[in-house]
């Protein structure tokens, strides 16, 4: 019996991962017997090899030696098929037997056979060889092109202009943006000719009315009506229409934020002990936001966006998942607090009890049914067409419980009737600058430069990040994207719409990411790939409207429970906390070694450094959670800014550059090229 260990092909060779094939003749056996295996994890077979050499996969194939096979030759054809990039990943990531044998057949169907007999000469044999590599190489699916590593290939491809580099010319980024994005205006309507716009729509409305309605039952909590939820869905409304018909990208869902929840609480507070008017102090803000983002988009600070790592993008975006997380239960404790339990059940309902039922209901259908789409039951279709309604699903449940305990009190989304403000005693749509009820200070107008700087930094990190997120590679839109014009377009409008007295907003990443998937369209077959986005304008202009339509449904909306708008903000906390590097490292802190993913940063790096790293990460937030929870929480924007040159300050002090790659680098851009001598840790590389 043969024994024979085949180097996988140089994209793994990072990764010591190797292929082992026992084959040979045994003539008890009646017939050949052949088995491929995949295992789990990377497994070092000392009983078997004499080095100790990592194996992931394993082809067996043995029987009688009257049978005719070669075994060890087939064993080495097994080896050359293995060497396949193509056929690799297929390997790899293969589900069933079948995945297996439908890239054989594919691989044979590029495959030319020619006996050396009928070989002429060797220019010949270099066309030949040079035709089926071509052939070969088409195999590629979109997705795979990472794989090749043909320097001809990557030279051919076009290269394309980077949004952030600077012109050094006065508004010179955003003129490029406009001359990018503007020559595809007319097709961004044309194209919008697509029945999958309008489900996007359907779906999108409901996901950005139900932020919409929740956040604005907080503003009016934290601001004690000054704003609420008319404002906020009005704001969306005309905010969201203008920004999708002037944007440069246009797939951005713009809405309030748990950061901007925060500051306006803060600054509220702030007004509050000072003896000023908080919604003229907006004003002022407003004023400086429009000064601030003309000089920045003036400079091209745009450009600024490329030194916010995955280090400081994974703390933001957890620390806006706690958030939402946070005020979930705060309110519930604090309804506990109003409506304390008692025990004659017969004669008084408790409120908190049905409050805290509703909560929790609404979150676990929605998660529920987010789960149910990608289960067994029911066709595909209605499956997905269920998980995309999980949110609304839910809350029209909740309403019908709620309905049903009719002598039971819960409180109610409070919405004003028609397009009133929310506080009509103490103001109106029209904010005057000098003070509505007092006289506003003078010192208060120049001093407002202060938190008009914070709002700026807020909307900047948001909107920038969620931009750098929609814009990847692999959704493959070709339209570009304008991070100068986008910020102008934002913070501009935010500014000015302080004078109506209405929330300040920024692009929404969870919404955004949504409505982004809510357009792709994919490939057909066992394993879909993306074929494109379905760039346009039409989707985000009809949410808006609808949006603002939307106020218009008080007698419907005021029949929500308060509380199970809540169970969809810990819905919205928990499952953006998916696919957060720095939330997944943090489980790994009480995971055995031996269950780590197989993900770089997990094989790649050694897991006291992997936890040194996490951390950090953690005792970051955690600054940042009691910078938020203190007097001084509009310094907030100040500290999250203060991860970037404490990333830099890591980097070659803490950790090596490898390191700093594999853990903060995004996955589509981590490259495994050692220096020279460089000590790297490696285990389990493959998924």
């Amino acid at each position: 019996m043969a024994v024979a260990v085949w180097k996988l092909p140089s994209f793994f060779q990072h990764a010591a991962c190797f292929l082992f094939c026992p084959t040979g003749a045994m003539d008890f056996l009646e017939k050949p017997t052949i088995a491929f295996v995949r295992l789990k994890d990377t497994v070092v077979l000392e009983s078997v090899l004499e080095a100790p050499i990592p194996v992931r996969f394993v082809f067996m194939l043995i029987g009688p030696s009257q049978s005719g096979i070669d075994y060890h030759e087939s064993g080495r054809a097994m080896a050359a098929l293995m060497a396949d990039r193509v056929f690799n990943a297929t390997a790899s990531l293969a589900q069933a037997s079948s995945d297996l044998t439908n890239a054989m057949a594919d691989f044979m169907d590029c495959s030319i056979v020619i006996p050396p007999t009928e070989i002429q000469n060797e220019s010949m044999l270099q066309s030949m060889v040079s035709f089926q590599k071509k052939m070969l190489q088409q195999r590629l699916r979109p997705s795979d092109t990472q794989l090749l590593l043909d320097d001809k290939l990557k030279a051919s491809e076009e290269p394309k202009e980077d949004p952030l580099a600077r012109t050094g010319r006065p508004f010179g980024g955003m003129i490029k943006d406009i001359k990018r994005r503007y020559r595809h205006y007319l097709s961004d309507f044309t194209d919008a000719l697509n029945p999958q716009v309008l489900a996007a729509v359907i779906f999108i409305y409901f996901a950005a009315l139900s932020p919409a309605i929740t956040f604005g039952g907080l503003l009016a909590d934290k601001t004690e009506h000054m704003m609420g939820v008319s404002e906020l869905m009005i704001s969306t409304c005309v905010q969201g229409v203008i920004f999708c018909i002037l944007a440069a990208q246009p797939i951005l869902v713009i809405g309030f934020s748990g950061p901007l929840l925060v500051f306006e609480e803060a600054f509220y507070g702030f007004c509050k002990s000072q003896g000023v008017e908080y919604i003229v102090g907006r004003v002022w803000v407003g004023i400086w936001l429009v000064i601030i983002v003309v000089v920045i988009v003036a400079a091209e600070g745009s450009f600024l966006v490329r030194y916010i790592s995955r280090f400081t993008q994974e703390i933001f975006s957890v620390l806006i998942s706690l958030i939402f997380i946070y005020e979930t239960f705060a309110k519930l404790i604090r309804i506990f607090q109003a409506h304390p339990l008692v025990l004659n059940y017969e004669s008084y309902p408790n409120t908190a009890l049905l409050s805290m039922c509703l909560m929790f209901g609404c979150f676990f259908i929605a998660y529920f049914l987010r789960r149910f789409k990608t289960g067994h039951f029911l066709p595909g279709p209605l499956r997905r067409i269920i998980g995309d309604f999980g949110v609304p699903i839910s809350i029209f449940f909740m309403i019908a419980v709620d309905i049903s305990i009719e002598d039971a009190y819960t409180q109610k989304l409070v919405v004003p009737k028609g397009l009133t403000v929310s506080n009509t005693s103490a103001r109106g749509w029209i904010i005057n600058p000098m003070g509505e009820k007092i006289e506003f200070p003078i010192w208060m107008m120049v001093a407002s430069v202060v938190p008009a700087i914070l709002v700026f930094i807020l909307i900047f990190l948001e909107s920038q990040i969620t931009t750098l997120i929609v814009s990847k590679p692999e959704r493959k839109m070709v339209k570009g994207s304008g991070f100068h014009l986008d910020l102008l377009i934002l913070v501009g409008m935010g500014g000015i719409s302080a004078i109506f007295g209405v929330p300040w907003l920024s692009a929404a990443t969870v919404r955004t990411v949504t409505h982004a998937n809510a357009l792709t369209v994919m490939s057909k077959g066992p394993k879909p790939e993306i074929e494109k986005v379905v760039e346009q304008r039409i989707s985000g202009i009809l949410v808006a409207l609808l949006v603002g339509v939307s106020i218009l449904m008080e007698p419907i909306l005021k029949m929500i429970p308060m509380t199970a708008l809540f169970g969809i903000f810990l819905y919205m906390g928990i499952t953006s906390l998916s696919g957060i590097q720095l939330w997944d490292r943090t489980l790994l802190l009480l995971t055995p070694k031996k269950h780590f993913p197989t993900e770089a940063y997990a094989t790649r790096v050694k897991p006291l450094r992997i936890h040194l790293f996490t951390l950090i990460q953690i005792v970051c937030l955690v600054i940042l959670w009691v910078v938020k929870s203190s007097t001084v929480s509009l310094a907030l924007p100040f500290v999250l800014i203060l991860t970037i040159p404490l990333r830099i300050l890591m980097t070659g002090r803490l950790f090596t550059e490898m390191e700093m790659k594999c853990l903060d680098a995004d996955d589509a851009k981590v490259t495994f090229e050692e220096e020279p001598g460089e000590d790297v840790y490696t285990e389990s590389p493959l998924p």
